[in-house]
């Protein structure tokens, strides 16, 4: 299935209201300022944050940076936790009758040892990737009811090194910290994909390398990166820019890139796309 091209006007107002954006892992960091940089252009903004405290001071700090109070919403999830993750979901839909925007920014790093979560999965693999499906998949309807819809992964250049193995996606043989990040992008690239084909007609999804940023990811990449808000600049490009590539990859410079070969394998991305609903419980 080639690459769609979407050509459309993204209006700062639509014909049903203003349009709703929501960013998790929105207390810090990439997350943080592309949740302002929105606001500023008369988003309503959710953000999302571990617990409702953290999102709650988020908001703080966003209305000392000049955003509207009125247009900022709190939700919270921990992403190592299906169940608060679903809540969330839930909560976000009774609470927004549509859903504009959807940036899986939320990640971590990962811990030095193999850690497993309540739900039984390796713990990047389930924050930094299937949790993210998980939201997507239970934002479905809402993101279907805006005309013009996008969802923006966070990915990262690293994918290109990282290998999946469908028998053991949890690493449970051999666990290294930073091939689990790797792993881990490389499954929402290949994600990004897999919604050109499952997800509804009216959405386009990207995914994007936002650069290497002084976050709390730094130590994945080196010792030195560009303030978070040069990346949240990219991304917040990418989900108000009125033509994008429906699937794809782009770079820290918000121009298409080519991702790994097996990004555009679409059987296995119809595989992972399996293994994924069946690991969350949406299959």
């Amino acid at each position: 299935m080639p690459p769609r091209v979407l050509n459309g006007l993204i209006m700062s107002k639509s014909a049903n209201g203003p349009r709703t954006a929501l960013v998790t892992g929105a207390t810090d960091g990439l997350g943080y300022e592309t949740a302002r940089l929105l606001a500023a252009e008369d988003y309503h903004v959710i953000v999302h944050g571990p617990t409702t405290h953290h999102a709650e001071d988020a908001i703080e700090r966003l209305i000392k940076d000049g955003a509207d109070p009125l247009r900022l919403h709190t939700a919270a999830a921990d992403f190592a936790n299906f169940s608060q993750v679903a809540t969330m979901a839930h909560m976000v839909s009774e609470a927004n009758p549509r859903l504009d925007v959807l940036v899986n920014n939320a990640a971590i790093a990962g811990p030095e040892r193999r850690e497993t979560t309540e739900d039984g999965h390796e713990l990047t693999w389930q924050v930094n990737y299937l949790a993210p499906y998980l939201l997507t998949a239970m934002l479905e309807r809402q993101l279907a009811k805006a005309l013009q819809s996008r969802v923006v992964n966070v990915s990262s250049s690293l994918h290109a090194r990282a290998n999946l193995e469908p028998a053991d996606l949890n690493e449970t043989r051999r666990y290294l910290r930073h091939a689990a990040y790797a792993r881990s992008k490389l499954a929402l690239t290949m994600f990004t994909k897999g919604l050109t084909l499952y997800g509804p007609t009216s959405l386009t999804a990207v995914s994007v390398h936002p650069g290497i940023l002084d976050t709390a990811l730094l130590s994945t990449y080196g010792d030195t990166g560009r303030h978070a808000s040069d990346g949240a600049h990219v991304v917040a490009q990418l989900c108000t820019q009125t033509k994008v590539i429906n699937g794809g990859y782009y770079n820290e410079r918000s121009m298409p890139a080519r991702p790994a070969a097996v990004v555009e394998n679409l059987g296995a991305v119809q595989r992972l796309w399996r293994i994924s609903a069946s690991l969350t419980g949406m299959g």
